[in-house]
C-alpha cells in the first residue's frame, strides 16, 4: 500500500527528472487520498493528455528503477488498459485520456478540484469526486465498489452532474456508458446497501431504453 506521504515523495522524485513540464490528472484511489477520502492505495492512477507526456513520465520513473509489467495481470483483456510500472509494492497505472470504458473528458478536466505543483515540472490535477465515481465503474472491482461507497457516504453527490456526464460519454462514442453506470450503481444500492436515489437508476435506465429503441430504428432502416 502507498501512503499519501510516500505518494507525494515519489511524485516529487519523478518531477525532478522530467525533461519538460507536464500536466496530469489523478483519478481513483490516488485522487481520493488527495481529497482526504482514503489513507492509502494499491496503485497510483494517472491520466495524461497525450502519449508524449506519458512517455516522458515513464522515462523519469524508469530512472528510479520502475519496470513495465503486463496490464493483463490486473485488467485482463479490457480495451484502453493502462501502461503499468512497478517497483516493489508500488505501482503506476498510466492512461491517456481513456480509462477502460470511459473517456476522461474535457468537462472532467475542467472540474478537477485541486492542483498540486511538484518542482514546477509536474502539475497534478485531482479529479472531482463525482467523476471518480464514474471512473470507478470502468473497472468494477470489489475495491472500486468500496471506494465508491466511501465517496457517496462522505461527500455531497451531484447526481444530475453524473447523469449529464454519462450522456456526454455516449456522445463521445462510449455507447455502453449507460449500462456500465446503471449496473454499477444498482449493485451498490441492492447488494452493498449504499443509499442511491431510485430516481437516479430510473433516469439512467430510461436513457438506456431510449438508446436501445433508437438503435433498433436505425437497424430497421438499414434493412
Amino acid at each position: 500500500m502507498i501512503s499519501l506521504e510516500d505518494q507525494e515523495s515519489l511524485l516529487q522524485n519523478i518531477a525532478r527528472r522530467l525533461k519538460k513540464k507536464i500536466t496530469v490528472y489523478c483519478v481513483g484511489g490516488t485522487a481520493m487520498m488527495f481529497l482526504g477520502l482514503k489513507e492509502a492505495t494499491l496503485d497510483i492512477d494517472l491520466v495524461f493528455n497525450n502519449e508524449d507526456d506519458k512517455k516522458i513520465f515513464i522515462q523519469s520513473a524508469k530512472e528510479l528503477g520502475y519496470k513495465e509489467i503486463n496490464p493483463i495481470i490486473v485488467y485482463g483483456t479490457k480495451e484502453n488498459s493502462p501502461k503499468m510500472l512497478t517497483l516493489g509494492d508500488e505501482r503506476f497505472d498510466l492512461f491517456v485520456n481513456e480509462v477502460i470504458d470511459f473517456i476522461f473528458s474535457e468537462n472532467m478536466k475542467k472540474r478537477a478540484e485541486r492542483e498540486l505543483d511538484f518542482e514546477g515540472k509536474l502539475i497534478l490535477k485531482v479529479a472531482n469526486h463525482n467523476d471518480i465515481i464514474i471512473m470507478k465503474c470502468a473497472t468494477d472491482r470489489i475495491k472500486d465498489k468500496d471506494d465508491a461507497k466511501r465517496i457517496i457516504e462522505t461527500k455531497k453527490i451531484e447526481w444530475n452532474l453524473i447523469i449529464e456526464e454519462i450522456k456526454n460519454q455516449v456522445k463521445l462514442g462510449k455507447e455502453t456508458a449507460y449500462m456500465n453506470l446503471g449496473s454499477f450503481l444498482e449493485n451498490l444500492k441492492y447488494k452493498i446497501k449504499v443509499d442511491i436515489p431510485k430516481k437516479v437508476l430510473d433516469d439512467i435506465y430510461a436513457l438506456l431504453d431510449k438508446q436501445v429503441k433508437e438503435k433498433k430504428v436505425i437497424l430497421k432502416n438499414k434493412k
